[in-house]
Parts: structure tokens; C-alpha cells; sequence
């Protein structure tokens, strides 16, 4: 139940702003007296290098901005102001890790650093690493008990975890400090429905809607708690009244529509999901609210219904098709799917998203050559879509017609040059191709317009070390990759290849081993793993790796049946 609103850097950044700030006030609070005790000295002084570093944060060059941030805290560093700077442009350069490095530098000085202590937590809301985040709220809390927002994102964190009687006593003290928070009220009134106190939701709800009467989630969550008790009778009133009070409220209306058919009610279903149809060819915001309630939730048997009945009044519309076809799509209906996706017409804005739902059906179905067609015919209604000619070298690919692959998505390059992502499938085609050097070219320009593309940065590495190239540079590559994707199991076989080939087989190893832990059915690197055991004389676990490596690999196996046959024939 994730019910926090953004998620990934944008919380963070959030957090960040609201770290920067006393928890009760707006004001942003001053740098704390190290910075303050200093006088200009030129541009040695740490002043300059904070200055050029919020110049160039302005800008989006945080690289720099982290480097000038780095060399101010080398001359001030007892300035925990630099220091937590420091950290949140970290965390708007997606380098989390570093980030938390900085903070736990921080807390280590001071324990008690709210600040500090807030963004960490954030952190570690983000990452997933939730009971780490919780520790640190109740720990904020402690220190600053009238934090409101830390209420809401604990109480939530313990909802998420299914402790509901701790995220109710979270949200009681919260409603306790702050008797007028919304968010307060409306998430007990969650936490009483789902412990089945339906006079304690009520009563929450209900202080809910008193308190902002123009948010009407909490009366949607009434209603809901009305249809858990049966109450046939008072949710369709409740729905009615928002209806008079807002005759063009969708939700509303495709939720009782909805709730019609279930109870036997189908003419008005009809007549509402009808003309539901008919706002849809000019109020986009039915299509949104179809997805938001049905789709984006995965009821799409439940779509079905609602879609089916607002298609008898815009048959032909390309939008309510394209969500007919997604809905046929994930429920298996595939050919139902391709039916309604084929009249989604270019002029619609889901034309490009129906033209890959048909070309993916068409690749799980292995109908490479009918995709190829279909996509072809795609191009020539779009012919300045790049995706398409994308996605149409990629089935070549697949057919292993690489100079067909590579010249559609050389076309795509010409329409979109900055593209890393066209690059890199460049790149992957020309070394399946056999053309090391111009995939090799590819990977270069891909990490040139995106320096964090892990892959990229991998596939540049690897290859260098399966050439036995470059290997210093080899290394350094993965290492980089390895940032950005630390527990990708494909770039940890990498460095191990690395070590393996500047002949350091311990270390491969190590690295080779940890991979197969990550991803333990690739034949590759099982084959890599008993390369390296063969290497250090340890002949049965090499064997045992090599027959596992056969089990999976699908062809070009006879170099691997030869290492197999030397072993046997070792009688080891």
C-alpha cells in the first residue's frame, strides 16, 4: 500500500527541501557558525568554491558542482552546512551511496543531527530499506515529536509493513499534536476499515471530510467501507449526492456505473457508461480516470466491462480501443488485443503505444516476420517515428539480418541523434554482426551522451576483456558500471573476466563466483566460473561447472563439449 504520492528522486528532493527548513516554520535556517567565522581570502576560500558550486547546480552540472563542493569542505571541514550541501547533490546526481557515506560521517559527529537524520532517512525510505527508514523517524520523533511530516511518512512505512496497531498509534499521535491534519484522520480511518472497526472509520473519515471537505478521498473510502458492510442503499446515495453537488464527476460516475452492473442493474450501467463513451471524445479525462481506476490497478476483467460499455457510445474512438486492447492483453486475450490496437489511427495520442502492444504480442508469439510487416506498415502512416524503425531493426535482429537491423536503426540515429538507447542496440547488433570495432564505436558514443549508462559502460568493458584489450581500461569501465548497477549479476562476471584475463584467478574467482549467486543459470558465466576453478587446478569443480554451463546453452557448444571431453579424459 504505497500511498506517499512521488517515489525515486523526486521524494528525495522533497525531503531535501523540507530538511533544509525548521520543522515548524518555512524559514530556511542559516549556515551554522563554521561557515560564518571565516572572512574572504580570495579564491582559496571555501565561500568561492560554495558560490561556483550553487552556480553550477543551477545549471545541472552537478559533477562540478560536487567537485567545487568537495575542495570548500577540504578548507572548512567542520561545516556540517558543506557537508549536508554535499549530500543532497549527491542525491540529485542519483549517487545515492555517496550520498549516505556523507551522512554517516555526519551522524557519527552528531547522532542528533535532525537534519541530517531526515534526509538519511529519506535515503532509506527510497532504497527500499525500510526498516532502517523507520528506525530513524521514531529516532527524529524522539528528538523533534512535533515533526508532522515525519508522522506521515512512519505511519505510513508501518502500513506498507502490515503493522497496522503501530501505524495507528502513529497516526493517533500525529492527530493528537496537529487535531486539524487531514492526512491524520483520513489514514486511521484506513487503518480502522481494514481492522474491521467500521464506527471508528467512519468517525475518522468523517473528521476527514469536515476538516477539507473538498478532498474527497475520504468519501470514497466511506463509500467503500459501505460497500464491505453491504450497504447497498447508502453507497448508491452517497454516490448520487456527489453526482448532484458535481454532475460531471467521472470517478464518480463510472464507479456507480460499475457498482450498477454488479447488482443487477445493467440498463443504468449502460446508460451512464454510454454516456461516459460520449465525453470521452472530448473530455480526455475519462480515458485518465479508466486507467487510474481500472487499469493501472490490473482489473481488467472489471476494464472489460466498463470499457465494452463506453465503446457502445464512441465505437469507432481510437482511445477507448486502445484500452480495450490493453485490457485483452492482460487478460491473454491476444488476438482480441491486436483487433482493437489496429484502430488506433496515427492521429491519436496511444498510437505509437498500440503499435508496440502489436509488435511485442507478434515477438512473444515468435512472429518475427509478421512484426516486421506490421511495422513496415506502421512506418509508413508515422514515417518520422523513430521508435518504430527502432523496434522494426530489432526484429530484424532478431532474425539475424543484421545489416537490415543496423540500417533502420541508423535511421532512427538520423531523427534522433542524442538517443543513447539507439546506440546501444547499434552497438549490440554490430557485435552479433561480428563488427568488434563499430560496436565497440557504439558503445563509446553511448556512454559520451549518458557517462552513467551502465550497460554501455559493461558492454565496452567486457568486450576489451574477451579481446584480451585494454584491460586496465577494462577495468576501470566495469568498475564505473558497477556504481551505477552494483548487484547486476552480468556486470560482476565482468570484472571477474577482467581479473581472468590479466590472470589474476583468485580475485576472478571471487568476483565469478558472487556472479552466479546473481544470475545462476547464465551458460556463459557458469562457463567463465569453471574456466577460472580450471585455471586453479581445481578440475572436478570445473567440470561441474562446465556440464552445468551445457545443460542451458542453446548452441556453439562444441568448445565447451572439448573443454568437457579433456576433463573426462583426465579421468579427474
Amino acid at each position: 500500500m504505497k500511498m506517499f504520492g512521488p517515489k525515486g528522486i523526486t521524494f528525495i528532493i522533497t525531503i531535501i527541501a523540507f530538511a533544509g527548513c525548521h520543522p515548524n516554520t518555512s524559514q530556511i535556517i542559516p549556515p551554522p557558525a563554521p561557515m560564518e567565522r571565516h572572512t574572504y581570502q580570495g579564491p582559496e576560500n571555501q565561500y568561492y568554491y560554495f558560490a561556483a558550486a550553487q552556480v553550477q547546480r543551477k545549471k545541472g552540472n552537478l559533477d562540478k558542482a560536487i567537485v567545487l563542493l568537495r575542495k570548500a569542505i577540504q578548507l572548512d571541514p567542520e561545516s556540517l552546512y558543506l557537508q549536508r550541501e554535499l549530500a543532497t547533490v549527491y542525491i540529485q546526481n542519483k549517487e545515492d551511496t555517496k550520498a549516505l557515506e556523507v551522512l554517516e560521517g555526519l551522524l557519527q559527529k552528531d547522532p542528533n543531527d535532525l537534519k541530517a537524520l531526515i534526509i538519511y532517512g529519506g535515503i532509506k525510505q527510497v532504497r527500499k530499506e525500510n526498516r532502517e527508514a523507520i528506525a530513524t523517524y521514531e529516532k527524529i520523533l524522539t528528538l523533534d515529536p512535533k515533526n508532522q511530516r515525519i508522522y506521515s511518512l512512519l505511519g505510513g512505512l508501518y502500513m506498507d509493513a502490515g503493522e497496522l496497531e503501530r501505524a495507528r498509534d502513529i497516526f493517533s499521535r500525529q492527530a493528537e499534536n496537529f487535531p486539524e491534519s487531514y492526512s491524520a484522520h483520513f489514514f486511521l480511518g484506513k487503518i480502522y476499515a481494514k481492522q474491521g472497526d467500521v464506527e471508528s472509520a467512519e468517525k475518522a473519515f468523517q473528521k476527514a471530510l469536515d476538516l477539507m471537505p473538498e478532498r474527497q478521498e475520504a468519501l470514497f473510502e466511506l463509500i467503500e467501507l459501505h460497500k464491505s458492510q453491504g450497504k447497498t442503499a447508502r453507497v448508491i446515495a452517497l454516490y448520487e449526492d456527489i453526482l448532484e453537488n458535481d454532475p460531471d464527476n467521472i470517478r464518480a460516475s463510472m464507479e456507480l456505473a460499475y457498482y450498477y452492473y454488479q447488482k443487477g442493474r445493467q440498463k443504468d450501467a449502460e446508460d451512464m457508461l454510454v454516456k461516459l463513451g460520449q465525453r470521452s471524445q472530448n473530455e480526455f479525462e475519462v480515458i485518465v480516470v479508466a486507467i487510474q481506476l481500472f487499469v493501472d490497478s490490473k482489473k481488467y476483467a472489471e476494464a472489460l466491462i466498463v470499457i465494452n460499455g463506453m465503446l457502445k457510445g464512441l465505437p469507432d474512438s481510437p482511445d477507448l480501443n486502445h484500452l480495450a486492447g490493453v485490457t485483452h492483453y492482460g487478460l491473454k486475450n491476444n488476438d482480441q488485443a491486436v483487433a482493437h490496437f489496429e484502430k488506433v489511427t496515427p492521429e491519436s495520442r496511444f498510437f505509437q503505444d498500440a503499435v508496440v502492444h502489436v509488435a511485442y504480442i507478434y515477438q512473444e508469439q515468435k512472429k518475427n516476420t509478421v512484426a516486421v510487416a506490421f511495422l513496415k506498415s506502421a512506418i509508413e502512416k508515422d514515417p518520422d517515428n523513430p521508435d518504430f524503425k527502432y523496434y522494426l531493426g530489432t526484429f530484424y535482429e532478431e532474425l539475424e539480418d543484421y545489416e537490415s537491423a543496423a540500417l533502420y536503426i541508423k535511421q532512427a540515429i538520423e531523427i534522433e541523434p542524442d538517443n543513447p538507447r539507439y546506440y546501444f542496440r547499434l552497438g549490440v547488433v554490430y557485435d552479433k554482426w561480428n563488427k568488434k570495432e563499430a560496436s565497440m564505436e557504439a558503445m563509446r558514443t553511448v556512454i559520451s551522451l549518458d557517462p552513467k549508462h551502465a550497460n554501455a559502460l559493461n558492454y565496452l568493458g567486457y568486450t576489451y576483456a574477451d579481446l584480451g584489450v585494454n584491460l586496465d581500461e577494462a577495468e576501470r569501465l566495469i568498475k564505473e558500471a558497477l556504481k551505477y548497477k552494483p548487484n547486476d549479476g552480468y556486470i560482476t562476471d565482468s570484472l571477474g573476466w577482467v581479473y581472468y584475463k590479466k590472470g589474476k584467478f583468485d580475485k576472478a574467482l571471487e568476483y565469478l563466483k558472487k556472479a552466479i549467486e546473481l544470475v545462476p543459470d547464465d551458460p556463459i558465466m557458469l562457463e567463465h566460473l569453471g574456466d577460472a576453478y580450471l585455471q586453479l587446478d581445481d578440475k572436478p569443480n570445473a567440470l561441474k561447472y562446465y556440464q552445468k554451463s551445457l545443460k542451458v546453452k542453446e548452441k556453439d557448444t562444441e568448445a565447451l563439449e572439448e573443454k568437457i571431453r579433456q576433463l573426462k579424459g583426465d579421468g579427474s
